[in-house]
Order: structure tokens, then sequence, then C-alpha cells
């Protein structure tokens, strides 16, 4: 008996591309960028195999996407929570943090399939390139937010400290992502706004009231 043909959706441009990259996702977390191949993410798209080009010139063109759309949707995350408190420089700080601390960004998930594609990173000059343009958006908007907050600096200082507090967020996320049964609920977020705090020499603690669901989620 011949097995059921999968059925093709019409959908439109925008959502044909994101089930694309999602399906390139997924396929890179179970199996690195070696699994993704053109055929694999047709079929867990529902799409043919042929109709891929038409949205992407190739399928490093795919994956570079995928990648992008991973470090820049964690990026947005933080962008977004800050458009959501007040003015106040330690109180956007504090918010943009947290974010990234806390799920959807803190997700196993989401650290699998980062980690999926490190290897291919270190040989691949273009997804290099996706790589460091990511980092840097992240690592620039932490230092236009350090940038704002009240104090004497020296010339330099705040990209020292964007750069510090850059690697400490990355640390926590993968730990926390990995091992959240290991940390009290807000624990990671909590970690992660005292030893900002020590860098800079402020207390993101004290601007935390307002922050939504602050110490609600876990880790």
């Amino acid at each position: 008996m011949q097995p059921a043909r999968r059925l093709y959706r019409r959908e439109s441009e925008e959502s044909r591309r994101t089930a694309l990259i999602a399906a390139t996702q997924e396929l890179v977390a179970e199996g690195g960028p070696e699994a993704a191949t053109v055929r694999a993410i047709a079929e867990r798209a529902g799409v043919t195999p042929g109709l891929i080009r038409h949205y992407f010139q190739s399928k490093d063109e795919l994956t570079r996407a995928a990648y992008r759309a991973l470090m820049d949707g964690m990026t947005a995350k933080g962008s977004d929570a800050i458009e959501g408190v007040g003015a106040g420089p330690e109180e956007r700080l504090a918010a943009f943090i947290a974010a990234s601390l806390r799920p959807p960004v803190l997700d196993a998930g989401a650290v699998v399939l980062w980690a999926g594609y490190m290897h291919k990173v270190r040989s691949d000059p273009d997804l290099m390139a996706v790589h460091e343009a990511s980092y840097l958006a992240y690592r620039d908007t932490l230092q236009r937010l350090i940038d704002t907050l009240s104090r004497d600096v020296k010339p330099g200082q705040t990209r020292a400290e964007a750069i510090a507090c850059n690697a400490l967020i990355d640390g926590l996320w993968v730990e926390g992502s990995l091992l959240p049964g290991t940390f009290e609920p807000g624990e990671v977020i909590t970690i992660g706004l005292n030893a900002v705090s020590a860098i800079l020499g402020v207390n993101l603690l004290d601007h935390t009231a307002m922050l939504p669901d602050f110490g609600k989620t876990t880790p």
C-alpha cells in the first residue's frame, strides 16, 4: 500500500518563508546543520523541494536566515521588554536583562539550536558574518542602555562593560536553559541583575518592582 502523500498548503509568501525557517531550525536542533537537507526541510515545511529556491537562492542562504532569525529574535524580546517599562535608565536596563533570562528566550531548544550552528560558523564566512552582526546588535543595545546610566565613566569604559555583561548573560542563558531544575523561580534573573549591578556599580534590583512577572518564571 502506497503511503499517503502529504498535502501541500497554499500560504502567503511571508508565512511560507517563516515555515521554511522554522523547519530548518527544527532540523538543525535535532541533528545539526547536516540534517537540514533541502528534501528534509521541504518535507518538514510541507512544500516541494523545488519551491525552496523560490524563496531562497540556496540552502546556505536559508541556513543563514534561520540562524539570523534565532539570534535577532532573542534581541528583539529584550527590546520589546524595554517598551513596557518607564523611562528610568536603571529600570530599562533591568527589563532588558530580565527578558534575556526568562522564557521564551530562556529555552533549551534555543540553546541546542545555537550550539548546532557553532561548528559551521567557524567554517562559513557568511554565517560568521550573521553571527557577528547579531552579537553586535545585542551588545550595542546593551551598551546604549549602560550609556544612559548617571555615572562618571572613562573613555571606552561602557564598551568594556557591555562586553563583560554580555558574556555574563550568555553564560546564565546557557545554564538556565539547559538546567532549569537546578534554579529557584526567578533565581537566574536575580543572579544576572546582581552580577551586572556589581560590574556597573549600580543596584538594578531596586528597579524591578514594575517589571512584568519578575520572579514568577522558572528558573
